[in-house]
């Protein structure tokens, strides 16, 4: 039996050509191991019935149970997973990449562990290659998993095709599990993440706040609607704002300021930012000005159709518009009763998160 092609790479700086020489052999059917932050794993096709056979001998692994999948960027998710949860969304915002394998519903209406690792030659490795990869530790049943190369090679040496050694692990522990095809999610492995910090980010409320300019409107309402939380000693709601249309990192308008410095509210390090399907995603609640505003959140996530709100439609007046007009320009006065509008609607939103 020939024994493996051995090849070292820089974890921080790795070579191109070993990159490709890893995807090559991958795209012909092979198996390479690769290291990971957590642990070596073995990486193969998932489309290759012949490099999954080979995998399955190797991990004696039932053909009843299936490998998770590495991905190599966060929006992947939406290619393999079925009615992907809000809770999900934030997971990846906090733990991709890294130890964290979320388990969804896929395409094909079974089940799905997918992770995106935090590792250059990893994630390298699964753009390059252009495949589905699965990657179980790299070891023999009833062995644990290797954190290093050299014990990563010792069982398997002669048993796959490629094997690149990149040291130790820099995590060096087996990632976290969690099941978010059930409701509340459950954690079917403790590992590189604690269990309480899985659970309690999928318990965490965001709310959104969306204006034009990311100057104004969403401003006042973002720092009034913190404000409150941290009054009534809640810790569990996260408050963003954003803009459709903006330069990124631009600071709230001096007349915003001066409104909310009334309130006893600093805004002065806050830097504008543009709405992304990311922010619409893992966001439980997301509160526009103007139907423009709801009309360009749907284009970019339509999933979050029944999250969507008009602000103006938690304030207890009798008006048929519910748009909060931009006070761009005006007055300070203007402003003045924009925030007005602004704080009852979140005055109101507060008894309800």
């Amino acid at each position: 039996m020939p024994l493996t092609k051995i090849i070292k790479a820089d974890p921080l700086n790795p070579d191109e050509n070993v990159i490709k020489q890893a995807a090559e052999v991958l795209r012909r059917g092979g198996l390479v191991i690769i290291p990971t932050e957590t642990v070596y794993g073995i990486a193969a096709n998932s489309s290759d019935e012949k490099a999954m056979q080979r995998l399955s001998e190797i991990k004696q692994r039932p053909k009843d149970k299936p490998f998770s999948l590495l991905i190599g960027k966060k929006e992947a998710i939406e290619e393999y997973a079925l009615n992907i949860p809000v809770c999900a969304y934030k997971l990846i915002d906090k733990f991709w990449p890294g130890p964290l394998t979320i388990v969804l519903k896929s395409q094909n209406k079974d089940t799905i562990g997918l992770r995106m690792p935090d590792s250059d030659i990893a994630l390298s490795i699964i753009l390059e290659s252009g495949l589905s990869l699965v990657c179980p530790s790299a070891n023999l049943a009833g062995k644990p998993a290797p954190t290093d190369f050299a014990a990563a090679i010792k069982d398997l040496n002669g048993l796959v095709d490629l094997a690149i050694d990149a040291g130790k692990a820099k995590v060096a522990f087996e990632s976290s599990v969690i099941d978010l095809t059930v409701e509340p999610p459950v954690v079917l492995r403790q590992g590189a993440i604690k269990k309480s910090a899985l659970l309690d980010e999928t318990k965490k409320k965001i709310v959104l706040f969306v204006c034009t300019g990311n100057s104004c409107r969403s401003v006042m309402a973002e720092a009034l609607l913190k404000k409150k939380l941290e009054e009534t000693g809640r810790s569990d709601v996260e408050v963003l704002s954003a803009g459709i249309i903006m330069f990124a990192g631009l600071g709230a308008s001096e007349a915003t300021r001066e409104v909310l410095r009334s309130e006893g509210i600093d805004v002065s390090r806050h830097r504008s930012q543009m709405v992304t399907p990311e922010m619409v995603r893992k966001s439980d609640l997301i509160l526009v000005m103007e139907k423009l505003h709801e009309q360009r959140v749907l284009q970019i996530a339509p999933e979050a159709k029944n999250r969507v709100f008009l602000l103006k439609e938690f304030v207890k007046i009798d008006d048929s518009d519910l748009n909060i007009a931009d006070p761009i320009g005006g007055p300070t006065e203007l402003y003045q009763q924009t925030f007005s509008v602004i704080k009852q609607a979140v005055e109101r939103i507060i008894d309800i998160i």
